[in-house]
């Protein structure tokens, strides 16, 4: 799959791969470890949905749905028409189709070959676009997906490192790991701040965004996500050139001790309305 003509590099080994080369699906431990991920940011983005609109009467697509904790939300408690989750591996979606959760197994990128799709009034991507090459291509054709009048609510990671802490086993191992999932996978995490412009470029209105940073305190899911995530990581940190195992290890007992005092990585959320056609 190639970057789009804005980013005017060539794709790199393994980009967009985030469920082959890094993080599969199939591994034992996936499934919780998204779902701390879950806990922590759901009620987030609940709010946000609810603000924008997500309700009865409303048809929504869920993109990278995963373990599907939005998408059965959206069906059941926020009594939307319909929701399609929609991820390239649906194991964990497939238990939850119902009457207005329909599951989806599809590549985003290849979007147009899914007959039938339809059009939507809300469409959601959360920790998605970071992931993948070619995100202005990715979002125009998400905004042809939209009704006149619709919502796209993306959401993806946001740094905010100390400028005073620059060699913490800690920071190092942050920043290891964000240059890591760049060579591995193509995760660019410094252009989620040009959503905003993306979506704006992509022709919505009304675009607007808000950065959380939720709590990081050691025994809480999010402190459990990202020692999960670094554990699973550890065989590609560790790589020649990257981080060596004393300083990981480090990162790894701060994360779950009582001296832990971080800002931790937060979610960028970025959204826009698709303006309603002249009469």
């Amino acid at each position: 799959m190639a970057r789009a003509s804005e980013e005017a590099v060539p794709e790199e080994p393994g980009a967009g791969r985030y469920g082959e080369t890094l993080f599969r699906p199939e591994q034992p431990g996936e499934g919780e470890r998204i779902d701390h991920a879950a806990v922590v940011y759901d009620p987030y983005t609940r709010r946000r949905l609810s603000a924008l609109g997500a309700g009865p009467g409303v048809r929504c697509l869920d993109v990278g749905a995963g373990t599907g904790t939005v998408a059965r939300w959206l069906a059941q408690e926020a009594g939307v028409d319909e929701v399609v989750a929609l991820d390239r591996d649906t194991s964990r979606l497939t238990p939850l189709a119902g009457p207005r959760l329909r599951v989806l197994e599809a590549d985003l990128a290849h979007l147009a070959d899914e007959p039938g799709l339809g059009t939507f009034d809300l469409i959601h991507a959360r920790f998605v676009l970071m992931h993948l090459p070619g995100r202005r291509a990715l979002v125009s054709r998400l905004v042809e997906l939209l009704n006149p009048g619709g919502h796209l609510v993306l959401s993806d990671a946001a740094d905010v490192p100390d400028p005073a802490d620059t060699g913490s086993a800690y920071r190092r191992t942050l920043d290891t790991m964000w240059r890591t999932l760049g060579e591995t996978i193509g995760t660019d995490i410094a252009a989620v701040r040009s959503h905003p412009h993306t979506l704006r470029a992509a022709g919505l209105e009304e675009v607007a965004a808000e950065l959380v940073c939720p709590p990081l305190t050691p025994g809480a899911p999010l402190a459990g996500f990202w020692v999960d995530t670094l554990q699973r990581m550890r065989s590609d940190l560790l790589a020649p050139g990257r981080l060596d195992a004393a300083t990981l290890d480090e990162a790894l007992a701060y994360l779950v001790s009582p001296r832990l005092a971080e800002l931790g990585p937060g979610m960028l959320t970025v959204w826009g309305r698709r303006p309603v056609s002249p009469a």
